[in-house]
């Protein structure tokens, strides 16, 4: 908003009188909150601080110990720079006490060897001066106007940063206050250097006021949060002291911040919103770039030179009842007892929600046990879930973020998988699915489901036409293993009218169902038919119905 006294003395109504800088240089970078015309040796009682004196020196005394004291008090009331004017009292040059005393202060002692016309500086200065402040208001009734609309807007996080990269020009971060990154704007930055070590970084960073400037970081510090309770900081990374309309953007949009906070409250937390960000460009990058593990590093999960393990949390299925796993209270319930799991077990996690439930990468350490550290976060989350058990399912453990995508998208599987099994284990892995499993893993492949169609096509259009029960039937007699005794009992129906249910089916697939192959295709086409039903009832398209 002020003018530093170097950039007053580059003004035309100065140049004219010729300036020349005797002592104080290195105070040419103050500030000049006005410019003052004083011909008394008495004057700095008077004085706020800020001013640029100007003086003839006609009133200044010529002992030394006395202009020494003149500049003693000019300094201790914070002046700016004093500008003498060589023409009627001294016109050679200053006396050597004034010079050696503004030196010694570190106040800028500035001469003009030209009669000056002061009315003409005051007016240039000064009119400098309140156009800047007039300028600021108005920028500060901008900022004020632009913060108010995105906060009646519900603005998210990611937008409110954006107008204040905007407005500053200046990176932007918002982090929790155990230094998490929770989203940023980089204003044209790299933000891998942006986000690089950025919890070690920010943790020596303490201003102790709600907001305030680190010099030794170039960070202007906001602190948000509202009713009491603080949870984030705002940061705008600015390498030199932030002009005052910099600090009214941060605290505006620290208001913003905290605004949206309560009135989303029913909806994923900002922490989790930040995982699933990162954990779903993982899982979309088949190689995550630097900006992506800085971003992982940020929230405090450093992926490189770590053990990897995809997770995936899925409340149980209940016969044929589906929670309501799109309600966000479920889903915020389900993340948080894993959140909680991975602290109690002391390892560091990105953990988000998709449609159906958690999903979470797992950093451990080269020498941590994986298998116990897994046992014993599972153990934790199914004691959370008690009242509604679940399906805990893990990926491969890899050494590469480039793998992260494959842990994660087999813990997917693996739980997807798992949840028709109706095993209850504390852990399942690829290994305990077994054929299931693998279909699960050719989910999306067309082939499969073709398969499926031509294998057991005929036999639920019979179902359908005829409302008979015969791929039920078929389904009991693959699990039995061909036991048809054993499958009558499990369908409740007599030997009699079951040994005439499958005559039936091999008379509409034209198939011999003692042939061990034809049984084995069969189950595995009834398995096949399941993952695809189970995808259409999952599909966002059908939940909205």
């Amino acid at each position: 908003m002020y003018p530093t006294v170097a950039e007053v003395l580059a003004l035309p109504v100065l140049r004219h009188g010729r300036p020349h800088v005797v002592a104080g240089a290195a105070g040419l970078d103050a500030p000049v909150r006005w410019a003052h015309v004083a011909e008394v040796a008495d004057i700095a009682h008077l004085l706020r601080g800020g001013e640029l004196v100007l003086t003839t020196g006609v009133a200044l005394p010529d002992d030394g110990p006395a202009l020494a004291r003149y500049v003693a008090d000019l300094a201790g009331v914070g002046a700016a720079g004093v500008v003498v004017e060589l023409v009627r009292h001294w016109s050679d040059r200053l006396p050597a006490a004034l010079v050696e005393a503004a030196d010694e202060h570190g106040l800028p002692l500035v001469t003009l060897s030209r009669e000056t016309r002061f009315v003409s500086v005051t007016e240039a200065v000064n009119g400098q001066i309140v156009d800047a402040q007039v300028a600021e208001l108005r920028a500060a009734e901008r900022v004020h106007e632009t913060f108010t609309a995105l906060t009646v807007a519900g603005a998210e996080p990611g937008v409110v940063l954006g107008e204040v990269a905007r407005l500053t020009e200046q990176p932007a971060v918002l982090e929790t206050l155990s230094h998490e990154v929770l989203a940023y704007d980089a204003a044209g930055t790299d933000p891998a250097e942006l986000l690089t070590g950025w919890p070690a970084r920010s943790r020596v960073v303490q201003v102790g006021e709600r907001t305030g400037y680190h010099p030794g970081s170039g960070w202007l510090v906001t602190v948000v949060g509202a009713r009491g309770h603080d949870w984030g900081r705002l940061i705008v990374v600015c390498a030199d002291q932030p002009p005052h309309r910099h600090r009214v953007v941060a605290e505006r949009a620290a208001s913003a911040l905290a605004v949206h906070r309560l009135v989303a409250k029913d909806t994923d937390g900002l922490e989790r919103q930040a995982h699933r960000a990162v954990l779903t460009e993982l899982l979309a990058s088949p190689a995550p770039t630097a900006e992506l593990l800085a971003r992982a590093s940020a929230l405090a999960v450093p992926l490189t030179g770590r053990q990897l393990v995809g997770l995936a949390v899925r409340p149980r299925l209940t016969g044929t009842s589906r929670p309501a796993l799109s309600t966000p209270p479920v889903l915020r319930e389900l993340a948080e007892a894993t959140v909680l799991a991975a602290r109690r077990a002391k390892v560091s996690a990105l953990v988000g929600t998709d449609d159906l439930g958690v999903r979470a990468l797992i950093a451990l350490s080269r020498e941590a046990n994986a298998e116990a550290v897994l046992h014993r976060l599972a153990t934790d989350v199914h004691e959370a879930r008690g009242s509604a058990p679940g399906v805990l399912a893990v990926g491969t453990t890899v050494t590469s973020p480039a793998e992260a995508r494959r842990t994660l998208s087999e813990a997917s599987q693996v739980a997807a998988a798992a949840l028709g099994t109706g095993v209850e284990r504390v852990v399942h892995r690829l290994s305990d699915v077994r054929l299931r499993g693998l279909l699960h893993l050719l989910s999306g492949d067309e082939r499969v489901t073709a398969f499926a169609a031509r294998e057991l096509g005929p036999l639920l259009q019979r179902d359908a036409t005829s409302g008979s029960r015969l791929v039920q039937a078929l389904r009991h007699y693959c699990e039995q293993g061909g036991n048809k005794s054993a499958a009558a009992a499990a369908a409740h129906t007599s030997r009699t009218a079951y040994y005439q249910q499958l005559a039936r089916i091999e008379q509409v697939l034209g198939v011999r169902l003692e042939e061990p192959e034809t049984m084995l295709s069969l189950y595995v086409a009834l398995l096949a038919w399941d993952l695809t039903r189970t995808s259409e009832e999952d599909s966002p398209g059908r939940a909205a119905q």
